[in-house]
């Protein structure tokens, strides 16, 4: 999963960014308005975490110019701002959710998870699909209930693929729910994760769509 982090405070943001890439998800991290919307007009987040205190613009600005763009993806308001005006506020101004700092990281975490979750129409936090289960909060993966090892990069495309399944994916696509701004992307790499796929999970689990890109084919 992609994720954009609008946070102006380096400290803070070095302790969300840290966090979050140890829980294996690609963040890119801006720290100013005008760098946040120049982001979300160039790439596509599966969640956002917004700072309201923003130089520039107020980060009400930020996803009221998101929103009205049709931006779709969740957004986590995390903000000093803490009384109920402010929240409200926020939430009727189109985020799905509100936390206030401080907060633990594994509350963050937990947030996050549930968003995504929503935002993917599942109710439960485990991925469940053709014998295979990705226990999302523990990054583990079971085939037909016994552990099935795989790779961070292995678990996030797979569970792109998987959540839900039956979506044709581009390879573009699939590369920016991977890496994030910093980190090198090889020309095949999509096809190198999928093929180590397949040899664990039957080479029919995914589907080359041609000229398209990938799916994980519903159960029949």
């Amino acid at each position: 999963m992609r994720l954009l982090l609008i946070e102006d405070d380096p400290m803070i943001g070095d302790s969300i960014a840290e966090g979050l890439r140890g829980e294996r998800y690609a963040l890119d991290w801006v720290q100013d308005s005008q760098a946040a919307l120049l982001a979300l007009v160039t790439d596509v987040y599966d969640l956002l975490l917004l700072d309201l205190g923003l130089p520039g613009r107020d980060g009400l600005e930020v996803l009221r110019q998101y929103r009205s763009r049709g931006g779709q993806a969740p957004v986590l308001i995390i903000t000093a701002r803490d009384s109920t005006a402010d929240r409200v506020q926020g939430l009727d101004g189109g985020a799905d959710d509100y936390l206030v700092k401080p907060f633990d990281l594994e509350e963050l975490f937990a947030r996050v998870r549930a968003l995504l979750r929503r935002s993917a129409g599942r109710a439960l936090p485990d991925i469940v699909h053709r014998g295979v289960t990705l226990r999302m909060t523990a990054h583990e993966a079971l085939l037909d209930g016994q552990p099935l090892p795989l790779s961070a990069r292995e678990f996030a495309l797979l569970a792109a693929l998987l959540d839900p399944p039956g979506r044709v994916m581009s390879k573009a696509r699939l590369e920016q729910k991977l890496y994030g701004w910093n980190e090198e992307v090889e020309s095949n790499t999509v096809d190198v994760y999928v093929h180590r796929l397949r040899k664990k999970l039957g080479a029919d689990f995914i589907k080359n769509v041609r000229g398209v890109g990938y799916l994980a084919p519903l159960a029949t």
